[in-house]
């Protein structure tokens, strides 16, 4: 897999530096985010045609009488309402998307497609419990190496010599950070790949391409769409051959995003500017509000990390802390009103869970809360209505 040959520029020092100092720099244009988002993927503008069309609903499309001839020819494979939505990411993202049914099927389509019986794969030990557990079975089955690190590292790839380096910066659900420009230097003289679960963060948070990452992963499903109505996930990358590779592996697993669900996500990705806005800014508030309550220990958000404050162009509104226990922290999830208990993040709506009870690693008390669009205020008297059930 090749390596971009540019050297990835370093983010400014400011919380949130002007657009033409963002990693990567600006798009096409000039254009700043929200008119990025709001056009993204968009046909140019023809007489009596609307601004977008409506999804491709086939599974069947007509053909020559000689062949499809590069027409589209067969749903698994073909959908134009599918491609503009990788049109669409792939120009915030800065490389080439490829559409999965979820955020699983892309990150397992990219190991399984890259990975050999043989190689090393270095995996967030405090990342998606899931990914681990898919590496600890099924690549281990297959004959590969895994090893695990904390997000932070330290990061010995000169001893563990990976064959792809994977990292989920902010974590999921600890958030810690590391410095994607540091880790690319040294996967780039090791002639290993790098990939970036950018979920948490997405495409206007953060640009791991621009940064010497090789690939980027994520959920669609979580704070790019926001809407909590729809599952997919993609692949970006700066290489058309693995870009290819991997088309190719969905169309044999059929792993597909339908295209419905790539219609709904389409639509949604033009707010994520005005959403994102809106949930760094609550969330500033909540965590302002929990640093103040002796009920709540081992709080965390990017925006209180220094190093995210300099990678991140923008913080996630996802937030987590800790309560004393199992007991409190259910307490605190029945009282709530407007934080709903349930577990995904980067919606409208605020919600939160207790995410031992799924299988990450950490106290039992910790509370991943992913804090939504409503006021403010509402959303801390409510927190403070569940705290005090505790």
């Amino acid at each position: 897999m090749m390596h971009p040959s540019g050297q990835p520029g370093g983010p400014e020092d400011a919380h949130h530096p002007r657009e033409a100092d963002r990693p990567g720099g600006v798009a096409p244009a000039g254009w700043r985010d929200a008119t990025r988002v709001v056009h993204a993927g968009e046909p140019a503008a023809t007489p009596g045609a609307p601004f977008r069309a409506g999804p491709v609903l086939a599974a069947p499309y007509h053909l020559a009488a000689e062949g499809p001839g590069g027409a589209d020819a067969y749903g698994r494979t073909d959908n134009p309402t599918v491609r503009a939505l990788e049109q669409a990411i792939g120009e915030l993202e800065g490389g080439e998307v490829v559409a999965f049914g979820s955020g699983m099927a892309a990150i397992t389509g990219l190991l399984l497609a890259t990975l050999a019986p043989g190689d090393t794969v270095l995996l967030p030990s405090d990342g998606y419990f899931k990914v681990r557990e898919f590496a600890d079975t099924v690549l281990a089955e297959r004959g590969v190496t895994v090893h695990t690190v904390p997000t932070p590292g330290p990061y010995r790839l000169a001893e563990l010599a990976p064959t792809l380096v994977l990292l989920e910066t902010p974590a999921n659900p600890g958030l810690a950070v590391c410095d994607i420009a540091a880790v690319a230097a040294m996967s780039r003289d090791l002639g290993a790949v790098l990939a970036v679960d950018n979920t948490t963060a997405t495409p206007l948070g953060q640009r791991p391409l621009a940064l010497g990452a090789d690939v980027v992963v994520a959920s669609g499903t979580k704070a790019l769409t926001g809407h909590s109505d729809l599952v997919l996930g993609y692949v970006a990358t700066a290489d058309p051959g693995l870009a290819d590779r991997l088309r190719g592996w969905r169309a044999m697993t059929g792993a597909i995003c339908g295209p419905f669900e790539a219609w709904l996500a389409h639509r949604s990705l033009a707010t994520l500017e005005l959403r994102l806005a809106r949930q760094e800014a609550n969330a500033a508030a909540v965590v302002e509000f929990l640093a103040g309550r002796s009920e709540v220990t081992g709080l965390r958000w990017p925006g209180l990390d220094p190093l995210a404050r300099r990678q991140l162009t923008r913080m996630p509104g996802l937030v987590t802390f800790e309560l004393a226990d199992e007991a409190a922290a259910t307490a605190f999830l029945r009282a709530t009103r407007l934080v709903a208990n349930a577990t995904s993040f980067g919606g409208l709506h605020s919600s939160a869970d207790r995410r031992a009870q799924f299988g990450d690693p950490v106290p039992a008390g910790l509370i991943r809360l992913s804090v939504g669009c409503e006021d403010p205020v509402d959303l801390i008297d409510d927190l403070r209505a569940g705290l005090a059930a505790g």
